[in-house]
């Protein structure tokens, strides 16, 4: 795989001078990347490795899967290239606080504040051997930060979130290591003592032959030895916004955890019976399917890695309007091939507004326990009967008059399910035939 990439890399270069454009081989083929702990970049490149099966690059983690509907799959294939070209030392004064994870647009879906982004698990306080692929060998010094205690993981990282100090720093380490996707530096380094939870390692390499310098984010648990009986603190009451005769937007304050907070729970109160809406991973979630001129009333809790459950939060209380918005759309809802247990779906949205529509969601509710398995031509999501498609980076675009086709194949436990009753596209409801 490194002989092959580098080859290409190698090819790439031969290209561009032909073509006049002159690059100096050696800056061209300077990648770098931490193997462990695991970079961001390349942790879900593994993940989307064994998701590809062998093939594409097709990642499961949540985190991994959002961050390549942001970015495409290049950071991935590239996971050894988080680089400034000319930062000469000057990190702090080039990259500014939310985009040091990834401070060029080519990483920058790796800044995003996710709880789900791959972990190594470490023991405070202990030596680790840390390994650093030696894509293109260079001379420099590796500077290793470390979060603070109390840092707020809901938010992209800053320069204040990390300790003033780096906790390791090494000039020259030897090429002495063989990882599976080529040789790699290696060095012993001593971790915090008394960290315990979530933490972000923070790598900066900056090499001492050129100004060019690597950043590498590395999600860590740090493990103190102990279970975890600890629940996290109650989120703060949530808000209400965008309220419609189907949705709303609800978000709220973070909950804060010794181990740190893996993600949130949606209940609806309904009577003395909670009933759970969504299990969002940050701290906002939109509502749909609600019903026109209804009462509701939702509150929210907290979940850690070990599972202990946060206390509720308060309650907010609102109701929908008369009638959901209609916006300046149509669509055709179609099942053209069933069979036992599933169906194809098609759905054709069509603008018939004077605008153009410029990126675009559409969802809609199934009630009969049907399950979407794969899809084409959109991004299709599914949260319990809830599901969202969106559009492709080819098909962002829907003219006035013009369409949009897309389709799924889906499970259905119900012989001759009912159709969705309503579909709405950017919050506003759909005509349908």
């Amino acid at each position: 795989m490194r002989k092959t990439n580098k080859s290409v890399s190698r090819a790439a270069v031969v290209g561009l001078t032909s073509l006049g454009l002159v690059l100096p081989l050696d800056a061209a083929l300077a990648h770098g990347g931490m193997t462990f702990p695991a970079t961001r970049t390349y942790a879900c490149y593994l993940d989307g490795k064994a998701g590809g099966g062998g093939g594409d690059l097709d990642p499961t983690n949540p985190a991994c899967v959002e961050a390549v509907a942001l970015g495409g799959k290049n950071p991935l294939w590239n996971w050894f290239g988080n680089l400034i070209s000319n930062a000469g030392g000057r990190h702090r004064e080039i990259i500014p606080d939310g985009k040091l994870c990834g401070p060029t647009a080519l990483f920058d879906a790796y800044n995003l504040a996710h709880a789900s982004w791959p972990t190594t698990t470490l023991k405070s306080g202990t030596t680790i051997t840390i390994r650093y692929n030696a894509w293109a060998p260079h001379p420099g010094t590796w500077y290793q930060y470390v979060t603070r205690d109390g840092w707020d993981p809901s938010q992209p990282l800053k320069w204040s979130d990390l300790e003033p100090l780096p906790f390791n720093t090494v000039t020259n380490p030897p090429i002495n290591g063989s990882g599976p996707d080529g040789a790699e530096y290696t060095w012993s380094a001593q971790l915090p003592v008394a960290k315990s939870g979530r933490h972000i390692i923070y790598s900066i390499w900056q090499r001492s032959d050129s100004p060019e310098a690597f950043y590498n984010c590395s999600d860590v648990l740090f493990d103190s030895g102990a279970p975890d009986a600890e629940a996290p603190t109650a989120p703060g009451t949530p808000t209400v916004s965008g309220v419609t005769g189907t949705t709303a937007d609800l978000s709220w304050a973070a909950a804060h955890d010794n181990q740190g907070v893996v993600g949130y729970e949606v209940y609806h109160l309904m009577g003395s019976t909670p009933h759970r809406m969504a299990s969002p991973t940050g701290t906002s979630t939109r509502l749909t399917g609600l019903t026109p001129s209804t009462a509701y009333s939702f509150y929210v809790v907290a979940r850690d890695a070990a599972g202990n459950l946060s206390p509720a939060s308060g309650v907010v209380s609102f109701t929908t309007t008369d009638t959901a918005p209609t916006g300046n759309c149509h669509v055709v809802y179609t099942e053209p091939n069933k069979w036992s247990g599933g169906f194809t779906g098609n759905i054709q949205i069509t603008n018939t507004g004077t605008s153009a529509i410029s990126g675009w969601t559409l969802q809609w509710e199934y009630g009969a326990g049907q399950t979407v398995v794969n899809g084409w031509s959109a991004k299709i999501f599914q949260h319990h009967s809830s599901v969202s498609a969106e559009n492709e980076a080819w098909s962002g675009t829907i003219p006035p008059s013009g369409s949009v086709t897309f389709g799924f194949n889906a499970n259905s436990p119900t012989p001759n399910a009912p159709a969705p009753a309503a579909f709405l596209l950017n919050g506003t409801l759909c005509t349908t035939p």
